[in-house]
């Protein structure tokens, strides 16, 4: 008898959570809740930035239209020591942000409070996932991928905080400077701001999921290091097509900016991800 329950122990320890049972149905009920859960917090988070948002807005949204945005300040202090760095030591920079369309601001607060809530519920979003999966998932599973979600989470927000302090203050500043003729005066509305702002900080933000993106895709076998590796090269050009779309800018200052946190993505993907498991067999025999 005792040996009969420590192979139902042995076997029950080897099978995943108690919802692996669940039918098909079963599973879209749970993951139905498990939406409505994350729509609940990123209403409620959505609230709490609606509210606090015209006190925000000005010192954080339009900072880079002022020249005392920080990274301006900064960089004006290191003008003269780098040739090649943009002048950013005029203080009298400063872009007015116009409104041409009657519900503009109201429809921006709206959604700049649902987008930073977003933000804001991203570890929650991160949480349900892990909830949903990890009853399918082993024992010695959970723990690896427990950490990869945690490593994706901060690698969103160290994403969102590049885009926000570094790569829109200067495509922004490149593009609000930028003459085709003396006669010409730029006037930026709203819309065209916010959408900027928006893009660029969020897509930041998912750019750096790059090496969990690589992991997740070297675990289910569809990449490998060597992989990686060998295309190096043509992930570059690819880096660099993708690094000028972000920045449309003609200063090769300010694309190295956005290429260089792309290819150091990339090289932290090839140290993350595992090697081809055919030469791990191989060894063994």
């Amino acid at each position: 008898m005792a040996s009969n329950s420590q192979k139902e122990d042995i076997i029950v320890n080897d099978q995943p959570g108690e919802d692996a049972g669940l039918t098909f149905w079963g599973h879209l009920e749970v993951l139905r809740w498990a939406l409505v859960r994350v729509a609940v917090v990123v209403l409620v988070a959505m609230i709490g930035w609606f509210i606090v948002m015209p006190d925000i807005f000005k010192p954080f949204v339009l900072g880079p239209t002022t020249s005392d945005f920080f990274l301006y300040r900064l960089l004006g202090s290191l003008g003269g020591w780098i040739p090649f760095l943009p002048d950013f030591s005029n203080d009298a920079y400063h872009v007015d942000i116009i409104n041409i369309n009657v519900a503009s601001q109201f429809m921006t607060h709206i959604t700049t409070s649902f987008w930073f809530a977003l933000v804001t519920a991203f570890p929650y979003l991160i949480y349900e996932i892990w909830k949903f999966i990890s009853p399918a998932l082993y024992d010695n599973e959970k723990g690896s991928i427990g950490v990869a979600f945690l490593f994706g989470t901060g690698m969103f927000y160290l994403g969102c905080a590049v885009g926000y302090s570094v790569i829109f203050p200067f495509t922004f500043r490149f593009l609000t400077e930028y003459q085709l003729s003396a006669e010409i005066t730029n006037q930026i509305s709203l819309n065209s701001y916010m959408g900027t702002f928006l893009m660029m900080v969020f897509v930041m933000g998912l750019v750096f999921e790059i090496p969990l993106l690589a992991w997740v895709m070297s675990k289910l076998g569809l990449i490998d290091r060597e992989f990686l590796v060998q295309y190096r090269r043509h992930a570059v050009a690819v880096m660099l097509i993708l690094a000028a779309a972000i920045t449309p800018t003609g200063d090769p200052f300010t694309l190295a900016i956005v290429f260089i946190p792309l290819y150091l993505l990339y090289e932290l993907a090839i140290k993350i991800v595992g090697k081809r498991e055919v030469e791990d067999e191989e060894t063994d025999e």
